[in-house]
């Protein structure tokens, strides 16, 4: 597929009493974002966490909300694979906490595609929130995900102001990097929509970024939300100027929408004005420190012997000073 249409959710967190009032709500948006014709869907980080809202305990304690989205994760899963099958579309179901392999828990997003197939990219570099506070571990390994919009990389909010995870994602071959974000402020917002921005730069490629919005005083984790949901690119060639295909309208729960063409990562990648992604390799020189501390040391050591024996005239003081 060369050209389609992508949908990014500025995702309100609210509070929903039931799995079945979760349920609905995500069957509306999916069913707006498809009406739009929309091919390819992208959920904010943490956006299925708002089922903790069922459980007024579960929402107040951090583990108990952990422990409580976990239990019903099977459903969720089922649920987008139901919708990316019924609607012929690729989702990005909102991230969700997760045991990996390890035993550890954490922050999984996962990618279904029309066919019923599914993969899935774990968050790798945990803030400190989650790592100091609510005990979520880092991912093990990089992933990319071929689907019918082409080949997908997945960087995860904090993730994306790490350059070597997007770039080992290009590398692979991934043509879009999405990135599910979820800030409780705007210089969070900011940081991630940077990093998406750079990623797109150097990577010549498209990204798109997905936030969650609203405020949620009943979940402590997610209780401020901020933020625009943003499809990116380099600024060469059909990309408008600052590299910015579509921008949502700060903390409005919308879908933002925006047809993109595959192939033109091809054609930046070959014929851009500068080659980033070609040149990535360029920048691996030998590191060189000039350690002058020696010849400073011995330069500063003959000042203080000259000082030592030359005569200087007593200073005169005229009274202005006191």
């Amino acid at each position: 597929m060369t050209d389609f249409r992508i949908a990014a959710a500025q995702y309100p967190i609210e509070l929903l009493l039931t799995y079945g009032a979760w349920e609905i709500k995500i069957s509306r948006w999916v069913w707006e974002a498809a009406e739009q014709g929309a091919q390819l869907l992208l959920f904010p980080e943490y956006a299925a966490m708002e089922l903790a809202g069922g459980d007024p305990d579960a929402a107040a304690d951090l583990q108990a909300w952990l422990h409580h989205v976990m239990a019903v994760g099977e459903r969720i899963d089922e649920l987008h694979r139901h919708f990316a099958i019924h609607y012929e579309v690729t989702i990005l179901g909102g991230s969700r906490p997760c045991r990996d392999n390890r035993g550890l828990i954490v922050n999984r997003a996962r990618l279904f595609c029309p066919d019923g197939s599914s993969g899935h990219q774990d968050k790798i570099v945990m803030t400190r929130f989650e790592w100091e506070t609510w005990g979520i571990g880092g991912g093990e390994a990089i992933h990319v995900i071929d689907t019918p919009v082409g080949r997908v990389g997945i960087t995860i909010c904090y993730d994306a102001e790490f350059p070597l995870i997007a770039r080992a994602q290009a590398e692979a071959g991934a043509q879009i990097i999405l990135v599910p974000s979820a800030t409780d402020s705007m210089q969070g917002f900011w940081r991630v929509r940077i990093g998406a921005q750079a990623r797109a730069l150097e990577n010549q490629c498209y990204v798109v970024q997905a936030p969650t919005v609203g405020e949620a005083p009943w979940l402590p984790s997610l209780d401020e939300n901020h933020g625009s949901a943003g499809i990116y690119g380099p600024p060469d060639g059909i990309t408008p100027d600052n590299g910015v295909f579509a921008f949502g309208d700060l903390n409005r729960p919308q879908w933002l929408i925006a047809d993109v063409r595959l192939d033109q990562v091809e054609l930046w990648r070959r014929d851009g004005t500068v080659l980033p992604f070609r040149h990535w390799p360029e920048q691996q020189v030998p590191l060189l420190i000039a350690d002058r501390t020696a010849e400073w040391a011995m330069a500063m050591s003959a000042v203080r012997q000259q000082c030592a024996d030359s005569s200087y005239p007593e200073p005169i003081f005229d009274g202005i000073f006191e």
